[in-house]
């Protein structure tokens, strides 16, 4: 049966602002459990967009491309392949034949066009179908310039995925990371920072000064990092837009960046002083810093609850390397994890039903997560030494890097980044173009 296309879509444009007006139809049967042990994928077909000029062709066949790989890296669909030819993208604009498509058994298919506005901007138009309701589920329209093609693919990913499965997107992000390279005595280690599916690559520091640990604010385009100035610990705020930083101070007991508050207004951290580790917070306008923590342990590695309400820390005070939750204001403090090993490394899931982890139990690593109140920890990957979990702005997925000893006598070490889903499935590695370390996802870009 053939259908013309409806109208409904909306309008954004991509520059300095995003805005955008939308009028959805109701949105069909169509959905998988993101978090179920075992997975269910949906067909889907992302043809090429339909472009009359060959510049305007070559753009939809770019955006169709990276589409495909977005969605086919979340292990959730079955992405048929570029190559399917049920129709050609200038037939698939104007009418689609849903009786052919349903004979490749696809569920969901894709239309849409890239056209110039009278401004000389593109217009990129993209509808997504239900193969078998007949319905159109979704809908955009960008006016955008030519090399922001990649940025509207992220988005319609996003789109994509948000109506397929009922959560929101990850695609349009960044990770920002520690590049590695050199022998293991003379490690170079520059601040670095990609998209997500890791093109758009580019180094943030040039590699003078050792670098570790960066953290993405949860609320504006900023991180934090640690560099070793003249073998002083510092702490540097860093713009990514405007390519501004400034110090935050020098921190001589300090071993890893500060986290951000949810608001982004304030910084946790840990400091080491006289022989003493405690927990805490500074206001980013103020530089005031309160303690949180006072004990003779160690305490290190908080991380707020997505609300800002509760703290998540590691510490040594029950004789063992533990996970302890406590309110932002340092009291009411308890232990969560009781496991075998030692427990780090914990940061809050933007969803706040879980806190992820890197465990060690004997000479083994492990990334796990477990629920604030000390229930359902799963173990979801281990390796030979695996650390530094980050999680995606929707919760569902994490990242973090494996290192592995190298050359003849495993004196030199490869890291990696890898993502994960939440089922424990669909591990894959996040290819850079030299060793990587210490990820940190980004909120959806604004």
């Amino acid at each position: 049966m053939l259908m013309k296309t409806t109208r409904f879509f909306f309008i954004a444009v991509l520059g300095f602002a995003f805005w955008a007006v939308s009028a959805f139809p109701a949105a069909a049967q169509l959905k998988v459990d993101v978090t179920a042990g075992t997975v269910k994928t949906i067909p889907v077909a992302i043809p090429a967009l339909h472009g009359e000029l060959d510049h305007q062709a070559a753009m939809g066949r770019d955006i169709s491309r990276v589409v495909q790989a977005n969605l086919d890296r979340t292990g959730l669909f079955d992405v048929s392949p570029s190559g399917l030819r049920v129709q050609s993208p200038a037939a698939l604009y104007q009418d689609i034949d849903f009786g052919a498509w349903r004979a490749t058994r696809v569920q969901a298919v894709v239309s849409g066009s890239v056209t110039q506005a009278a401004d000389g901007r593109s217009r990129v138009e993209f509808r997504l179908w239900d193969v078998f309701s007949e319905k159109q589920i979704a809908g955009v329209a960008y006016m955008t310039t030519q090399e922001n093609w990649r940025r509207i693919a992220h988005i319609i990913s996003d789109v994509i995925y948000h109506r397929l499965t009922g959560e929101e997107g990850y695609f349009d992000t960044r990770i920002v990371y520690i590049s590695e390279s050199g022998p293991a005595d003379r490690r170079v280690k520059r601040l670095a920072i990609m998209d997500q599916d890791g093109a758009n690559h580019k180094y943030l520091t040039d590699g003078r000064y050792l670098v570790l640990t960066p953290r993405f604010s949860p609320s504006q385009q900023q991180i934090t990092y640690m560099a070793y100035v003249n073998d002083k610990p510092r702490v540097y705020l860093y713009d990514i837009d405007t390519g501004k930083q400034e110090m935050l101070g020098n921190f001589p007991g300090m071993t890893f960046a500060p986290r951000f508050s949810p608001d982004g207004n304030n910084v946790i951290m840990s400091m080491a002083k006289d022989g003493n580790s405690d927990i805490y917070v500074m206001n980013l306008r103020s530089r005031r810093v309160t303690q949180l923590t006072r004990t003779r342990a160690i305490n290190t590695g908080p991380s707020y609850s997505p609300d800002g309400r509760r703290i998540v820390f590691e510490s040594d005070r029950g004789g063992s390397q533990q996970l302890y939750v406590m309110n932002a204001d340092g009291s009411n403090v308890k232990r969560i994890t009781f496991g075998e090993g030692r427990y780090a490394n914990p940061v809050w899931s933007p969803r706040g039903d879980l806190i992820a982890f890197t465990r060690m139990h004997r000479g083994r690593f492990f990334i796990g997560v477990i629920q604030p109140d000390g229930s359902g920890e799963r173990l979801l990957t281990e390796a030979h030494h695996v650390e530094g979990p980050t999680w995606s702005p929707n919760g569902r997925v994490l990242a973090y890097f494996k290192e592995r000893p190298i050359g003849r006598g495993g004196e030199g070490r490869s890291a990696q980044i890898y993502t994960i889903d939440l089922t424990g499935f669909n591990e894959r590695v996040l290819e850079t173009p030299q060793g990587a370390s210490d990820p940190a996802w980004s909120p959806l870009n604004p």
